[in-house]
This record gives C-alpha cells, sequence and structure tokens, in this order.
C-alpha cells in the first residue's frame, strides 16, 4: 500500500477539484440526479471590492450554502439578507426547495433563524467551547 500524504498549495487544490468530480461521479450515478451547479455570489463596491459574497451549489432540488461572508464594515447593511434572499430565489429558480448550511455557535445561527432556517443537528463541543448547528429552510 502506498503511504498517505499531507498536499499543499496547488497541489491541494487540484487534489480537492479531482475529489470533488470523483464524488459528484459517484453521487450522480447512484441517484441520478445529473443537476450539480456551482451557485456564487458577490456584492461589490463600485471600485470592484469585495464587500461581501456566498458560495455554494445546487443538486437534486435542493440548495446548500457553503460560505456566506460580510466584510465586518459591511456588517448590518444587509448585505446578508440581499445574499440570502438571492442565492434561495436562484435555488427556487434552479427548481429547489429547500437549502441546507452549516453555522456555529459564534457565528450566526440567530441571522439564519432569522430568515427561516430551523435547526435540524448539531454537533457539540466542535470547535471546543463551541457548537457546529446544521440548519435547514424549505422554500416557499
Amino acid at each position: 500500500m502506498s503511504e498517505v500524504t499531507v498536499i499543499a498549495g496547488k497541489a491541494a487544490q487540484d487534489l480537492r477539484d479531482r475529489l470533488n468530480h470523483e464524488i459528484n461521479a459517484f453521487n450522480i450515478a447512484v441517484t441520478g440526479y445529473r443537476d450539480v451547479r456551482h451557485l456564487t455570489l458577490a456584492v461589490r463596491a463600485d471600485d470592484g471590492d469585495l464587500l461581501a459574497g456566498l458560495n455554494g451549489w445546487t443538486w437534486g432540488g435542493c440548495g446548500y450554502i457553503e460560505l456566506l461572508w460580510v466584510r465586518d464594515d459591511q456588517r448590518g447593511n444587509g448585505l446578508g439578507t440581499s445574499l440570502l434572499a438571492a442565492a434561495e430565489a436562484e435555488v427556487r429558480r434552479r427548481g429547489g426547495d429547500r437549502v441546507t448550511l452549516n453555522t456555529y455557535s459564534f457565528q450566526a445561527p440567530g441571522f439564519y433563524a432569522r430568515h427561516g432556517y430551523a435547526e435540524c443537528g448539531r454537533t457539540l463541543g466542535y470547535p471546543s467551547g463551541h457548537d457546529h448547528i446544521h440548519l435547514v429552510k424549505r422554500l416557499q
């Protein structure tokens, strides 16, 4: 058997891309759902500077939000709400009826609850002293 090695830099990104390709191929073969599509949104200042962004995907009638970030000096201005609404609208446009995401107890569980997301699971002590919270929202 070959040794397990730690990969870094560009090679790590290449490996991540390959692993995504392989797991998507497996998932498609098992479920028959071939509609895997990335979902990426950005809010930029007039000068092009990134103020906020969202990254995720849609697949099999569902949406997943992997990352939602708003720059510190822009928080409280509605950018997160706008990104979330735009992502949900795009999930609906692609035929999805639910969105899932994860957050941490120190991040934004209240924000997501205010937007109709319900906790469906929790990993206690991840990271130590905090919780990893799993959320879902059924789209109307």
